[in-house]
């Protein structure tokens, strides 16, 4: 059975996600921005928390957990290669691992770029994937410590599961993203569609993340640098992906 998946929102544009496991009644909590809305979600819905699965070590994805852990002392899960600056640990996982709840695997992919140990879950039974600050809904993390190569590697790697793969990023920065997006892909009507819906949903305060993998393929222009049209719209015409890729996160940090 499918993973019961909830989106809270925090702080005042982050997301945590819970993912509730019916069958065995194991729930986990994808990064922790603030612990008041999550504490606020599980109480409300008797759920209690077994992994805490952090994705990267900034502040806003993992401040709230000691006040969390009082609550529900739960096994954190973070990537080995980011636990000097991590939270403690109970696991420590690198790409190729796993980490179950209740009857379900998730696998642990490195999507390094926006930090260096950034990690992210797949579960596929689920078709979830939790990525945080490495693809986001029609963005992608700007480049705090990795390069372009790695970042594209990474966006490569979430690009390949399967489309109807659903994305629970970080951060509700949909809009902006969709602004910028138009810079670079004005003639796609997947995205003026796209936009059109975004602003909608936003006029009633109705979250647009998560969204669909194959939503992100049509309209992400960071998942787009192979495309011509938009190498031509960004004076890359037959660049290696990485340049385009690198000219468009460039463009987008000055947007």
């Amino acid at each position: 059975m499918p993973l019961e998946i909830f989106t809270i929102p925090c702080l005042n544009d982050n997301y945590a996600f819970v993912a509730h496991d019916a069958g065995s009644g194991e729930t986990a909590l994808v990064d922790v921005p603030e612990a008041a809305p999550i504490l606020a979600v599980l109480k409300q819905r008797g759920w209690t928390l077994s992994h805490v699965l952090l994705t990267h070590h900034h502040p806003d994805h993992v401040q709230g957990l000691n006040e969390v852990l009082t609550m529900h002392p739960a096994k954190v899960v973070g990537a080995a290669a980011d636990a000097h600056r991590l939270p403690p640990l109970d696991m420590a996982v690198a790409e190729g691992d796993t980490v179950q709840v209740g009857g379900e695997i998730g696998h642990v992919l490195d999507v390094s770029g926006h930090t260096v140990g950034h990690i992210a879950f797949h579960f596929p039974e689920s078709r979830a994937v939790f990525t945080a600050d490495s693809l986001m809904a029609l963005g992608c993390g700007r480049l705090f410590e990795g390069t372009p190569a790695q970042m594209w590697n990474s966006l490569s790697k979430l690009a390949a599961l399967p489309s109807d793969t659903v994305v629970y990023s970080g951060h509700e920065y949909t809009e902006a993203n969709g602004s910028f997006a138009q810079t670079v892909d004005p003639d796609n009507p997947d995205l003026a569609a796209r936009i059109k819906d975004i602003a909608e949903a936003r006029a009633r305060s109705e979250p647009t993340v998560p969204s669909l993998l194959s939503l992100e393929l049509a309209t992400n222009p960071f998942l787009r640098a192979t495309d011509p049209r938009v190498q031509e719209n960004v004076g890359m015409s037959g660049a290696d992906p990485v340049d385009a890729f690198a000219e468009i996160r460039k463009r987008k940090d000055r947007f």
